[in-house]
């Protein structure tokens, strides 16, 4: 089984109504990149499984993975992550507020070589005020206590090197902190301006408890994991001879 270059992974739970065009767009977009599409169904109570039962039938590249019970959108990421078989991870949420067609370039920056991670940076939010509000203080804070260089780590749209999310640790809302983990880990993260949506089908599960204040909580989980790893640390091994070649050189000179 060959691996393609992309794995694009999208946290679902309850969009059924946002899935297909999304799914449409998505395969628009990559038509000339090989990549697969890994969608987790974070135990919704829609029809989404059917959908993603009935799409995989017809297209090979998708992949559905679901849970019985909600484990929440960091998991699903992370356990996708380790499915997946792509070099690249691409990340978009799954209400279609994220534009697939953002994707190219966000995978040709990535393909340069000198940036583990690509984030997307939603310059015009086609939110309502409360998720802008809490999404500016957030990453106001976020970016003077963490110093990610990162100005909307909360866009659902990245593209990072499935090696380096392999080796990140693993926690709940994680997946809100991926620069910042990522450049603790010795790697390096840029942002490109990427289009943004307003919400399709269905409603948000985020509001102020779980977005806000949950994450600053999690920022200082963050910090304390920066202020504890040693990574990069080079690593040094002996350089040893092969002791067979050696004594087939004695031997002929012998």
């Amino acid at each position: 089984m060959t691996s393609p270059l992309v794995s694009v992974i999208i946290p679902a739970r309850d969009e059924s109504g946002n899935l297909p065009s999304l799914l449409d767009e998505i395969a628009d977009a990559l038509a000339t990149i090989d990549h697969e599409v890994l969608v987790v169904d974070d135990a919704s109570r829609d029809g989404t499984w059917a959908l993603l039962e009935a799409r995989a039938a017809e297209d090979t590249r998708l992949r559905p993975l679901r849970h019985a019970e909600s484990a929440g959108q960091s998991t699903s990421v992370w356990q996708a992550g380790h499915e997946a078989r792509g070099e690249w991870l691409a990340t978009l949420d799954g209400d279609g507020q994220n534009d697939p067609a953002d994707l190219p370039s966000l995978i040709e920056r990535a393909r340069q070589g000198d940036v583990t991670l690509v984030a997307g940076h939603r310059t015009t939010r086609q939110d309502d005020w409360l998720k802008r509000f809490s999404s500016r203080v957030a990453n106001v804070v976020r970016a003077r206590l963490l110093k990610d260089e990162t100005p909307d780590t909360g866009c659902g749209l990245k593209v990072v090197h499935r090696e380096a999310f392999l080796r990140l640790p693993y926690f709940n809302h994680m997946h809100r902190f991926l620069p910042a983990l990522v450049q603790a880990q010795g790697g390096r993260c840029v942002s490109l301006p990427v289009n943004h949506r307003p919400r399709g089908a269905g409603r948000s599960h985020y509001g102020l408890n779980n977005r806000l204040w949950a994450g600053l909580v999690d920022m200082a989980g963050v910090m304390w994991l920066r202020r504890r790893s040693r990574l990069p640390a080079p690593l040094e091994t002996l350089a040893r001879k092969d002791t067979k070649a050696s004594v087939d050189q004695t031997e002929r000179t012998s």
